[in-house]
């Protein structure tokens, strides 16, 4: 009888030493910067200060010591100090934009939340002004630096007005970092643990007027608050008006002038050595339905290498112009002069790689073929694909006829090709006139699908049914939109080509004074209806993965 009290009191230190050793897991794992992974999307404090209006706001959710640190903890042994200084300097670069030194002025009290908002007037072509929102760890830090802050500037010359507005004490005067020019700035404190700095009085009595009215400020907007919830992690959001798409976010003029499209809302989120993107374009509309008649399988039988694979379900999309819309069902309260969404989301980024492919071949399938379509590139050249009976070879082999291109059969590896070939004058001066037939374009059926290129190099890989390229096809399933409209997978060179010729890489560049090209390791993409809020509130969704190294 006496055993029982006995192995009682043993389970219950058992017990004890579970819970215990499980709270201090718990503690140690969410301090560490690994958990940045699974952070959750929240609106910070100083939405309630951001005008609805604001043509850019970013609000980063986390201290910006942890970008560094997360960075050290997924980088390779030998990179992590390089991957954390990256970090490190584009973080104090994005600060210093703003006539700030981090490391200096920043770091001891900055705490998890940091917010930058551009407000540009209705019709303006500029910004009128910006605003930043920094959120102490402690009460004492934010207001320490002020008292430094503005005590710099004052031994620096620089004249210093003291007044209140609604009841908050403001300073406004002049200030920069040594060496630039001052510019006007005002700053107030919020409770003791906000600082709001502004790029003039003007626009912080802005951001305090609308802090009384939830009508006018971000964290009242319901269609942030929606997007917010259904992107659910990430460390970083971004909220963008229309305005705002063509100077800070490279979209096209079209897209940002459509009366359709209401806003942007993305999150930003660290998938190990993996940076995610979940953004939501609304709409004031419920965007237009992809209608197809036949939707084959087309990854399933590719086979050889390739450094770039998309999948488009509809080839229309490849150009941002109304005739695209013929391909897709519009709603009835949407007028006909209004562009497809669609297209002016692809067109832009898919459209000028697809169209340096080389021959007339390629330009003839994407115009006559209604979808699915699977372009791959390689060092062996390019690959469509397409269902087997369109668009059919007759008809095109007497379009590109027209242009000198002759059809014939030939058979490899046990397997019927059609080829077309150009005659040309003999190069050989033994025999001048002997002709030669030089491959323009070729074609492959296999496994239901049309298989078209630029010629057999390209389709060896089919014809010897070799390895698939698996780290293609692994971008596409990690982004887990099998149904989505688009998928786009790329290696190393044709990622950072792209992200070359987008206006905010080239600007996160500037800020972190070198080439952040090498890093870039491939990128992947997919865009499709957001089925999560429709009706209630339609959008587009796009996903991005960005592998760095």
């Amino acid at each position: 009888m006496k055993i029982r009290p006995f192995l009682a009191a043993i389970l219950a230190v058992a017990v004890t030493l579970l819970l215990i050793g499980a709270a201090g897991w718990v503690v140690i794992w969410r301090s560490s910067p690994l958990a940045l992974q699974h952070q959750p999307l929240t609106l910070p404090l100083a939405a309630r200060f951001i005008p609805r209006q604001a043509s850019l706001s970013l609000h980063l959710l986390i201290p910006p010591d942890q970008l560094g640190a997360y960075a050290r903890a997924v980088a390779p042994p030998r990179q992590r100090r390089r991957a954390a200084a990256a970090l490190e300097q584009l973080r104090d670069g994005a600060f210093a934009a703003a006539g700030l030194d981090y490391t200096e002025e920043l770091a001891s009290w900055v705490g998890e939340e940091s917010s930058f908002a551009l407000l540009t007037p209705p019709g303006a072509a500029q910004p009128a002004g910006w605003l930043l929102a920094l959120r102490s760890r402690e009460s004492e830090g934010a207001r320490r630096f002020l008292q430094r802050f503005w005590q710099t500037r004052s031994l620096a010359g620089n004249e210093l007005q003291v007044s209140t507005y609604r009841g908050m004490g403001l300073i406004s005067g002049r200030g920069a970092l040594l060496g630039q020019n001052a510019l006007p700035l005002a700053t107030a404190l919020i409770d003791d643990r906000l600082v709001l700095i502004a790029s003039g009085r003007g626009v912080l009595e802005q951001a305090l007027d609308v802090s009384q009215i939830d009508e006018l400020n971000q964290a009242g907007d319901p269609r942030l608050v929606t997007a917010v919830a259904a992107l659910g992690q990430g460390v970083a959001l971004v909220a963008a008006r229309p305005d705002s798409f063509t100077p800070w976010l490279g979209a096209s003029p079209a897209l940002a002038a459509q009366r359709e499209v209401l806003g942007l809302v993305a999150a930003l989120a660290p998938r190990g050595r993996t940076l995610d993107l979940n953004a939501r374009l609304e709409l004031r509309h419920a965007p237009p339905a992809l209608v197809l008649e036949s939707t084959p399988d087309l990854l399933a039988g590719l086979q050889g290498p390739s450094d770039s694979l998309a999948l488009i379900q509809n080839p229309a999309l490849l150009t941002a112009a109304p005739p695209g819309r013929a391909a897709t069902t519009v709603p009835d309260d949407v007028p006909e002069d209004v562009p497809d969404l669609w297209s002016e989301l692809v067109a832009p980024a898919l459209a000028p790689t697809v169209a340096t492919l080389p021959g007339v071949l390629p330009a003839l399938v994407i115009a006559q073929d209604p979808g699915p379509l699977l372009w791959s590139h390689s060092s062996r050249g390019w690959l469509l694909a397409t269902a087997p009976d369109t668009p059919a070879i007759a008809p095109l082999s007497d379009v590109v006829a027209r242009d000198g291109l002759i059809a014939a059969p030939l058979r490899r590896n046990g397997k019927t090709l059609q080829l077309w070939t150009r005659l040309t004058a003999g190069s050989s001066r033994s025999h001048p006139d002997q002709l030669d037939a030089a491959i323009a374009g070729a074609r492959l059926d296999q496994r239901g699908v049309a298989w078209w290129s630029e010629g057999i190099t390209a389709l060896s890989g089919l014809l010897e049914e070799a390895a698939p390229p698996s780290e293609r096809l692994a971008q596409l399933q990690g982004l887990e939109d099998r149904a989505a409209p688009l998928q786009w997978g790329m290696a190393a060179a044709p990622a950072r080509s792209l992200l070359a010729r987008w206006d905010p890489w080239q600007l996160l560049t500037g800020l972190a004074g070198e080439s952040l090209a090498p890093s870039v390791q491939g990128l992947a993409l997919s865009l499709e209806e957001d089925s999560a809020t429709a009706p209630a509130a339609p959008a587009l969704r796009l996903h991005g993965r960005l592998e760095l190294g």
